[in-house]
């Protein structure tokens, strides 16, 4: 990870992609993980990718789920409880073993770097069992076009905001998120990568995967299967 993908400022520690520990320790599920519940078999097995300080893996876990909790950050993993969790770049990662389902959640997919994207997905296909399902969150193209900043007062003494959106190449935006809890301020730079679904399912395909519709018709959730 480079400074010109991501970067991040704030109090506490900031991972290598610019995420803010103490700022995702403070977050809740607003449904992924019942979404996710509602389309995977009951009691199936996710390795998560990415997991971060555990907002989704202790809903997955509370809804009977076997989760392996995969982040590069240490700090974000103490924060986890209840999963088996591993200390891995996600493009690294070669566990040995496959799973009823791979869940790559945040965007992460989104990444401008495309060796970086391919590299992820090649993670998820040689961990995915062979009936099993990969599950992305991806931006669709839309997404990128219409963006721009906004501000966002959740009413409870947090704020976030898109402070800048550039687009220093036709297909890539340039973002600063600002997000403030209480007298705490927080940064998050990111370079995304616009991908339409024809590019995004030649992508998948290269990783031997399939696209497979989307979770409850939301396009921003792709199922994924393998070939």
């Amino acid at each position: 990870m480079t400074r010109d993908l991501y970067g991040g400022t704030g109090p506490g520690p900031i991972t290598p992609d610019g995420c803010a520990v103490d700022y995702y320790a403070t977050l809740v599920p607003m449904g992924e993980p019942e979404l996710v519940h509602g389309a995977v078999p009951e009691g199936a097995s996710i390795l998560e990718l990415g997991a971060g300080a555990g907002r989704i893996t202790h809903s997955l876990l509370a809804l009977g789920h076997e989760v392996v909790a995969v982040d590069e950050s240490p700090e974000m993993l103490a924060r986890i409880r209840g999963a088996e969790t591993v200390r891995s770049p996600i493009q690294d990662l070669a566990l040995g073993r496959t799973f009823d389902v791979v869940l790559l959640m945040s965007y992460v997919i989104d990444t401008a770097d495309d060796e970086l994207c391919r590299a992820f997905l090649r993670t998820c296909r040689r961990h995915v069992s062979p009936d099993g399902c990969v599950i992305l969150q991806h931006k669709p193209a839309e997404w990128h076009d219409a963006i721009g900043p906004f501000e966002r007062d959740h009413g409870d003494g947090r704020i976030t905001r898109m402070t800048e959106a550039r687009r220093p190449e036709p297909d890539l935006l340039a973002a600063t998120m600002e997000y403030v809890v209480g007298d705490r301020r927080w940064t998050h730079y990111f370079l995304s990568r616009r991908r339409d679904d024809e590019v995004f399912a030649g992508l998948l395909a290269e990783a031997g995967l399939a696209p497979a519709g989307h979770l409850g018709g939301d396009p921003e959730w792709i199922r994924a299967l393998p070939i």
